[in-house]
């Protein structure tokens, strides 16, 4: 696809796309033609991906809508590489995620801008909400700090084969960068990697090599038993 020229105005274009991004309820399916419409007026994106955002616009109409909610539903809620939360590919649960957080709402705060309640700041569409509020060339600056994020997202929803592919290539044409697949680490499912282990499941200390196996039990005299003149005080602490 022909790289686009970075265009002189793209608010609209910026704001649609957020919204293209987000569930797709019944509010924001009531207002697709009017997200279409915006698109196609400000021109901020070239033929062929404006064509791509149609095609999206058209599945979100034409199918019923508990089938386009579960769709999202699947594709970005239940895998970290198709995740809208940008930090989950960078911290994924680390302790840094929390500090990187506080600084983008400070982003946003100082901007005048408030999120809403329940609303994290690394969410995309957020994060193309705020680019939407600053002059053309600080919008596609901003946009460019996460491009390489953008990047992994394509990535992850060309290789589904699903038409939100189009919104985030859209937002690196916005960039000036050129959407391309890049190569991605096979991950478990979500479910598959949050899934916590069972109890004493596969420890090998002290002869436990595995579960399901006889487990050797080894009994240790305690001190107390071993010199009945020492006794613990009423604490537990001898003195």
């Amino acid at each position: 696809m022909k790289l686009f020229s970075s265009p002189a105005k793209c608010a609209y274009t910026l704001r649609a796309i957020a919204h293209l991004l987000r569930y797709p309820d019944a509010g924001l399916r009531a207002h697709l033609p009017e997200l279409r419409a915006a698109l196609h007026a400000e021109a901020a994106l070239g033929p062929d991906r404006l064509a791509e955002l149609d095609a999206l616009v058209g599945r979100l109409q034409s199918l019923p809508g508990l089938r386009v909610e579960a769709e999202y539903v699947e594709l970005f809620d239940r895998g970290r590489g198709t995740a809208l939360h940008l930090f989950e590919h960078v911290h994924g649960d680390s302790r840094e995620r929390g500090p990187a957080m506080i600084d983008l709402a400070r982003t946003y705060a100082q901007a005048g801008l408030d999120l809403a309640p329940g609303e994290l700041p690394d969410y995309l569409p957020v994060l193309v909400e705020y680019a939407s509020t600053q002059p053309p060339a600080q919008a596609r600056a901003f946009v460019g700090e996460f491009a390489h994020i953008l990047q992994s997202l394509f990535s992850a929803l060309l290789r589904r084969e699903s038409p939100y592919a189009g919104p985030v290539a859209a937002l690196l044409d916005l960039a000036g960068l050129r959407a391309q697949p890049v190569a991605l680490p096979e991950e478990p499912g979500l479910d598959e990697s949050w899934a916590e282990p069972a109890a004493f499941d596969g420890c090998s200390r002290a002869g436990q090599a595995r579960s399901g196996a006889a487990q050797p039990i080894h009994l240790v005299r305690s001190a107390a038993a071993a010199d009945p003149c020492k006794t613990p005080s009423a604490n537990g602490v001898r003195p």
